[in-house]
């Protein structure tokens, strides 16, 4: 497979995934972008980590000049079976009402992202609906995942589908003018797949990477906790690749969103991650295909206990710590909002010779 080329998402296989090469981002255009933050009348690294975030940017899109005015939060939607045993305060009805909204920019993602002017791009990966729903992009796979205490979640099929599903929305959205995305999720339930994923490719306890969710009891969170326990005693995780976690016991969001972490990589538009969830998404795409996490943007920590362990493992430091839980790509988009503002400073840059005073040198 062409690694310019668009995926055929319904054909996509193990196969083509395998063949995926990613490029280094540009680090002759890091330093020029580096070089230039050092120009601007401010104190020497004064803007802190967006002047690294920024320079990855220029890395990323091969210049200095940059320019994310036009972009987009890609929401992928699903449900998933393990909702049957109790995991969630809501059942999946919760899930189709909630894209319903970001239809109509009712939800948080929507509300925000129009704000910044970001556009939101919902696909229904998996929603437990049958007929198509006004306003969201259709990449249906299935109903939704099956539920993972009873049987695995997916086939490799259909988890390999959902990735090049992924991978063809970033390619639709650098076909239209995008310069940057935001990997936002739909889907009850999936604070559950992420956390069995992330102790899966962690090789840790379910209970360092279990939390809450939607707000559980005690009661409610021992018991998720243990059946992702032996949900990964079951399938006996300890020892799958990567492909075999995430059909086991992940979701159809997840693995959309890994593909759009692969497909920013292939087609060099950075990817600013959300929460626990796409976190999840990004190291299954770096497992899968090495070399994928050069081209994500972290934006917030989140509340979930897995957060830190797989920032550590990617190897990113987010920006905001707020405590938030919201999900649907809402922290992305505040990135986005910083973002926006770091580069204000940086494309309309007053130097020191516009304030006549000693420009600052890097010791």
């Amino acid at each position: 497979m062409e690694c310019l080329g668009r995926p055929v998402w319904s054909s996509f296989r193990r196969k083509e995934l395998n063949q995926l090469r990613i490029e280094t981002p540009d680090s002759k255009i890091r330093k020029r972008v580096l070089r230039n933050w050092d120009l601007i009348a401010k104190p020497i690294d004064g803007m802190g980590s967006f002047e690294a975030l920024t320079a990855q940017i220029g890395a990323i899109t091969g210049t200095d000049k940059i320019d994310i005015s036009k972009k987009a939060v890609i929401i992928m939607c699903a449900d998933n079976g393990i909702v049957e045993e109790g995991v969630s305060q809501c059942g999946q009805e919760v899930t189709l009402a909630v894209v319903q909204a970001m239809t109509k920019k009712q939800s948080s993602v929507g509300r925000m992202a129009e704000k910044i002017r970001a556009d939101t791009i919902p696909v229904d990966i998996g929603i437990n609906q049958k007929s198509p729903i006004p306003g969201v992009v259709d990449r249906k796979i299935s109903c939704g995942t099956r539920n993972f205490k009873k049987e695995k979640a997916m086939t490799e099929t259909e988890a390999i589908q959902a990735v090049a599903v992924g991978i063809d929305m970033v390619f639709s959205c650098k076909m239209a003018g995008y310069q940057i995305v935001a990997a936002g999720e739909m889907g009850i339930g999936n604070t559950t797949t992420s956390s069995a994923v992330a102790a899966a490719l962690l090789h840790c306890e379910a209970e360092r990477v279990t939390g809450r969710g939607a707000g559980l009891s005690d009661e409610g969170l021992f018991c998720k906790q243990q059946m992702i326990k032996e949900a990964i005693e079951k399938y006996d995780l300890e020892k799958a690749d990567v492909v075999d976690i995430l059909t086991s016991v992940g979701g159809l969001d997840i693995a959309g969103l890994a593909g759009v972490c692969i497909g920013g990589a292939l087609y060099h538009v950075p990817v600013v991650l959300d929460g626990v969830i796409s976190m999840v998404a990004a190291l299954l795409a770096e497992r899968m295909v090495p070399g994928t996490r050069a081209y994500l943007i972290p934006s917030h920590k989140g509340k979930e206990p897995a957060v830190e362990m797989l920032m550590k493992e990617l190897k990113l430091e987010p920006v905001i710590d707020g405590k938030m839980a919201l999900g649907e790509g809402t922290g992305a988009v505040m990135m986005l909002a910083l973002l926006d503002m770091a580069l204000s400073v940086y494309n309309d840059r007053t130097t020191f010779s516009d304030i006549e005073i000693e420009q600052y040198k890097r010791h």
